[in-house]
């Protein structure tokens, strides 16, 4: 019994979770690491970052080995891409280098399978900038930038484009732009062995409901369904994919009745087993609405789970989708859920953990 307890214990040492923040200053941790307890999904602090203005989103290498952080300025083009590394065995995360983002409010960051290639998508000015990654985590200035400009049918929300997350296709071969300002997923082939891998697909954009308001996407494990989360209008846009395309088979709710309108959704995942999809609504509702996934990829409605938090702007499953972690920026707490992977259904577990302005929320296991 001591034996399996004390391997237990070691399997349990492995998952580390990756906080960002907003700090609105660069003398105040930005980033921070901790460790996840995998038998009691307690969360044990291990190292953080600091010299990091706002680093709203973050995203891993394929390896693990390099995590990097965009940086929200909310000043003209003073926005950027960092890079950082993690050593899980040192349980160390230090700045490699920054490049400018060619914008002022990055929001989104994608890694190429490779790891040779990120991609950023710049809200305010509605845009996306791809850059070469070198072998060392060193990013190298950006080789393309695509501006967009067109809004739709909310003035105040959609004067202008707003690329709200950089997504790659399952087979790395595309790249998928929601435009929460223009009401459009853009398209762009992707080619890793060219200077200048983006070129506008043949079916270059497919459009969403007027004022839906586009924001984060995600791919079905089996690679032929594609789920977009759109914030205003509150639902989740279900896609057959293939090939560089998406024809829409379902469009549904991601909240109750109850409510009618000012509708914030904003992040989502599929468990790993592809049976559960989850999206989560900040305003209002701050709660998961979790749905459960058909044969023909389309959702039927589960239930809505309190994430015990104000404003749920994003969220991770792990790899073994045992548990969800939600980062809640306006209560400053990050809180741990168990999943039943036969329900869908999410416990909370473990205590919450204070984090100011906490952002952005990533897992791996090392």
């Amino acid at each position: 019994m001591l034996v399996i307890l004390a391997g237990l214990k070691l399997c349990a040492q492995n998952t580390y979770i990756f906080f960002g923040s907003f700090n609105h200053d660069k003398e105040t941790e930005g980033i921070y690491v901790y460790e996840l307890d995998t038998l009691k999904g307690k969360l044990l602090k291990v190292t953080s970052a600091k010299g990091v203005l706002n680093p709203s989103f973050l995203t891993l290498s394929t390896d693990g080995k390099y995590v990097f952080a965009c940086t929200e300025s909310k000043t003209k083009n003073a926005g950027s891409v960092s890079s950082f590394e993690f050593n899980p065995e040192k349980k160390s995360l230090i700045f490699i280098n920054s490049q400018k983002s060619g914008g002022e409010n990055p929001v989104y960051l994608t890694v190429h399978k490779s790891g040779k290639w990120l991609i950023n998508g710049n809200y305010t000015e509605g845009s996306t900038s791809v850059y070469p990654i070198s072998e060392n985590g060193w990013i190298q200035p950006k080789v393309q930038n695509f501006q967009f400009s067109e809004g739709s049918v909310n003035p105040d929300r959609q004067d202008r484009a707003h690329i709200h997350s950089t997504v790659f296709s399952p087979d790395f071969k595309y790249v998928f732009l929601p435009d929460l300002g223009a009401d459009k997923i853009r398209t762009y082939k992707f080619e890793a062995d060219k200077k200048e891998p983006l070129t506008e697909a043949e079916k270059s954009f497919t459009s969403t409901p007027l004022g839906s308001g586009p924001r984060h996407f995600t791919f079905h494990p089996n690679g032929k369904f594609g789920y977009c989360i759109e914030e205003m209008g509150g639902a989740v846009s279900v896609y057959q994919y293939n090939n560089g395309k998406l024809e829409p088979i379902q469009r549904i709710n991601t909240h109750s009745d109850q409510f009618k309108n000012d509708f914030e959704s904003s992040d989502i995942h599929i468990s790993p087993d592809g049976r559960y999809l989850y999206a989560s609504n900040r305003g209002k509702e701050n709660n998961i609405a979790i749905f459960s996934i058909l044969n023909d990829g389309t959702l039927k409605t589960v239930g809505y789970q309190s994430t015990k938090g104000n404003h749920p702007r994003t969220f991770t499953i792990d790899s073994t989708g045992k548990f969800l972690i939600v980062a809640h920026p306006v209560s400053g707490t990050a809180v741990v859920f168990k999943r039943n992977s036969e329900t869908g259904l999410l416990k909370k577990v473990g205590r919450k953990v204070k984090l100011n302005g906490v952002s952005t929320v990533q897992i791996r296991k090392y």
